[in-house]
């Protein structure tokens, strides 16, 4: 399954690096270019976020509380996707794709979650579909909701654009219920990932897993 896996993410790969150039000959034309360009650069900060008091729908189909969803006990990486993109959610994804992989034996020790911007398009149902093209196991779980409450977990986090055309890639980590988050703007690494979340999983976390 892992060799599965890693063939699959390495086509992914492909298919986005070979959609670069017509995406770039369009770029003129498109309001929307600066999406078509991954910057190597990131920057790392460490949060405070209130989250809100709003109901999410998985994509198994059940009515969850944000807030127990991300405060079960383990440590929780966080992003913000949604089904029809084709810039930044497919490579945020497919880095979530690399992290489980890599993540091997204590995988199902952190909590991996994406919520959808665009919840009037991403249903439960698309949202499985969209979680299965990546690979995702039961550790990493997809949601929606109402536009009001995917509105406000954006908000809450400090993502929030106004139209999910102008969204940035941010990805959010936090060691533990309680802890300050850490946000990386830009494109995080699977093995910036790893790295932040070496500390939290300890023993269970292998150098080999970070490779």
């Amino acid at each position: 399954m892992a060799r599965s896996s890693a063939r699959w993410s390495t086509a992914l790969l492909a298919a986005l690096l070979l959609a670069a150039g017509p995406l770039r000959a369009a770029d003129e034309a498109d309001p929307h270019a600066h999406h078509h360009h991954m910057a190597p650069a990131t920057t790392r900060s460490l949060a405070d976020y209130k989250v809100p008091a709003v109901q999410l729908v998985r994509d198994d189909g059940k009515s969850v509380r944000l807030g127990d969803e991300l405060d079960d006990g383990r440590p929780v990486v966080l992003s913000f996707i949604y089904t029809s993109c084709t810039t930044i959610c497919p490579v945020t994804s497919l880095t979530l794709a690399q992290l489980q992989a890599r993540l091997g034996a204590a995988r199902d020790r952190v909590h991996l979650v994406s919520i959808s911007i665009d919840p009037e398009q991403d249903t439960p149902a698309r949202l499985h579909d969209y979680a299965r093209r990546f690979g995702a196991g039961p550790e990493w779980q997809h949601y929606t909701g109402t536009v009001a409450a995917s509105q406000a977990s954006q908000q809450a986090f400090g993502v929030y654009h106004g139209n999910k055309m102008d969204h940035a890639p941010v990805t959010l980590l936090r060691a533990a219920p309680g802890a300050r988050w850490v946000r990386i703007d830009g494109f995080a690494t699977a093995d910036q990932l790893v790295a932040e979340l070496r500390d939290a999983l300890g023993g269970e976390l292998t150098a080999s897993a970070g490779r």
